[in-house]
């Protein structure tokens, strides 16, 4: 009887140290995933401003998509595309990507999260974003700088 019980115990602990942790909460791109207040730049100057959006693929892979549709409508050039994502070093970029809106293809280089690196409106610490973008319908370079949005209306554009 003692050494069915002890048998019982090894398997039992066996089987509960296999286990795999899951957290529901989580996506792959929870750390680069965000709502966000942006200015778009061309030469230095300020040219749009409004909201992004990124956030991850139902693959919930190493992608992201970056959108502006916020609020049912786009507020700075019309586009939405995936992205290649690094979790470790927060940044991510794309190379001819499809836009999902229109028939044209984004190009996203140097695209950085920064945690804590940015104050809103009111001057609660938030996340910043940056990226340099090309669209294929208009040549050039373009920069996106913004703060993370903190869903406080004293802080939104």
């Amino acid at each position: 009887m003692f050494k069915k019980f002890i048998f019982m115990a090894i398997m039992f602990f066996t089987m509960i140290s296999c286990e795999k942790t899951y957290d529901p909460g989580a996506t792959s791109a929870v750390k680069v995933a965000n709502q966000w207040w942006v200015y778009l730049y061309a030469d230095g100057v300020e040219q749009y401003s409004g909201g992004i959006r990124t956030y991850n693929l139902s693959a919930n892979n190493d992608s992201i998509y970056i959108d502006d549709y916020v609020n049912g409508k786009a507020t700075i050039w019309d586009f939405k595309c995936k992205a290649k994502f690094d979790a470790t070093n927060l940044t991510f970029q794309t190379t001819t990507a499809v836009n999902e809106n229109y028939n044209i293809t984004v190009t996203i280089t140097d695209g950085k999260i920064m945690p804590k690196a940015a104050k809103s409106v009111t001057g609660v610490v938030t996340d910043s974003i940056y990226f340099k973008v090309q669209f294929s319908d208009d040549p050039g370079t373009y920069e996106i700088k913004g703060t993370g949005r903190t869903m406080w209306t004293e802080d939104d554009l």
